[in-house]
């Protein structure tokens, strides 16, 4: 899907996402929450919201993130880069344990990186293009050439997940699109994991939950708060979420509750809801190899027609209109941008300077809104409405996120205009 070169960013605000809370009552410190599905428990393969909390508990990366974003030593106890920036040395702690108990190794480190820029899908796209070689010199140390200097290297190997190798190796599949490799252990990663991280995967039902328990030989010290049990539930259906929390059968809903719901849920007793500023921005992704979105001045007329002003105001409550991609809590964002805002009038100018213009009936647009949350529909809507205002045809879709995510890895099959949230991959604009 990323290597498609298709879209443009339209539509963007940074919005605050509403979260409920319940009050724990289940028994042996669980924790369940639910989520958009699928989620990837392969590192090599997910990246979105819900596989990256499964991933980040299941794994342990080199370095990790603190409160301000800053690398702080974990796997890796300490590193050196050149002074022409181009090679990055990590040293390892001694005595790091995979679920399995065998130890971390730098080995591992190397395999880890190698299959996720051969297979190149997930969170591979941060590394493929940039890395030259990962060497081993010795069994504690792993190397790392650049093809040329990328300061934020070092807030991206956050997503390096790291691999047990000999366990996905004694599991790999063949024959398998990727030679001496097979399948490279997609097939098993589908549902366990090879991880060293807090937690490990106790059951996996792949279209109804993954049940995480607590990693009772982590190498690191655990909060003794922190739940044995760790349950993500493949559901997000607004009526259902609020019958679990009256019940208690759920302690954290997804994000993705409509308003509608949210009050609802603070009406039931023991639920309190949190409202926090995130990372992420709203787009309205624009198929640029697809009639009519393909034609600049029709994009262009499309972003002054919309109607950002109801958007924050009216559907996405108390978020801002955002400047430019870069979210406004990294460091790199440049409150400077230029912004768009509706203007019909010059809507109509970018319109009339579009090879579409005289004949925009033969060329509807069409957008696909995620069916969660249900809010999705309201700006979906409303795109419609402001592109009827300027002569704009357009059909608006119900899509699942699954079927997006299908859709979208195909240039064929990808429409001109779907609305999705995403945040920051690593914390910096890069």
């Amino acid at each position: 899907m990323r290597k498609t070169v298709r879209i443009l960013l339209i539509s963007l605000c940074v919005v605050g996402i509403l979260v409920s809370l319940g009050v724990a009552g289940a028994a042996e410190r669980s924790l369940r929450t639910n989520w958009s599905w699928p989620t990837y428990i392969d590192p090599a393969v997910g990246s979105d919201f819900s596989s990256s909390t499964a991933l980040v508990n299941l794994y342990d990366s080199l370095v990790y993130p603190d409160m301000e974003g800053n690398a702080q030593p974990h796997v890796a106890r300490s590193w050196d880069t050149s002074a022409d920036a181009l090679t990055w040395t990590f040293h390892l702690r001694e005595g790091v344990k995979f679920h399995d108990g065998s130890e971390l190794t730098a080995e591992d480190v190397k395999f880890s990186m190698d299959r996720l820029t051969t297979i190149g899908e997930g969170y591979g796209f941060l590394f493929v293009g940039k890395i030259v070689s990962t060497k081993t010199p010795d069994k504690y140390t792993v190397v790392f050439r650049m093809k040329e200097p990328f300061g934020p290297f070092i807030t991206t190997i956050f997503r390096l997940y790291i691999l047990n190798k000999d366990l996905v190796v004694a599991n790999i599949t063949k024959p398998g699109p990727y030679g001496d490799m097979g399948d490279y252990g997609k097939d098993y990663l589908l549902t366990h994991d090879a991880g060293s991280g807090p937690y490990m995967v106790k059951e996996f039902q792949l279209e109804e939950y993954l049940l995480m328990e607590q990693n009772p030989n982590y190498w690191l010290p655990i909060d003794l708060n922190a739940p044995d049990e760790f349950k993500m539930i493949a559901t997000t259906e607004p009526v259902t979420i609020r019958t679990m929390m009256a019940r208690r059968e759920l302690e954290i809903t997804d994000a993705w509750q409509p308003l509608e719901s949210l009050q609802a849920l603070d009406k039931i007793e023991g639920v309190e809801i949190s409202q926090h500023s995130t990372g992420n921005e709203h787009y309205f992704m624009l198929h640029t190899k697809k009639p009519p979105t393909d034609d600049i001045h029709f994009r262009k007329a499309m972003a002054w027609a919309f109607d950002y002003q109801t958007l924050v105001e009216k559907i996405w409550v108390d978020s801002t209109q955002a400047r430019g991609p870069v979210t406004q809590i990294l460091p790199g964002h440049d409150p400077t941008v230029f912004q768009y805002n509706r203007d019909l009038d010059k809507a109509r100018e970018e319109l009339k300077q579009s090879k579409y213009y005289g004949e925009l009936d033969k060329y509807p647009v069409e957008i696909h809104w995620v069916s969660v949350p249900a809010d999705n529909e309201k700006e979906a809507l409303l795109l419609m409405s402001n592109l009827a205002d300027i002569g704009i045809e357009a059909k608006i879709v119900k899509v699942p996120w699954m079927s997006i995510v299908e859709e979208m890895a195909n240039i064929e099959t990808s429409p001109n205009v779907v609305g999705v949230f995403v945040g920051p991959h690593y914390p910096e604009a890069g």
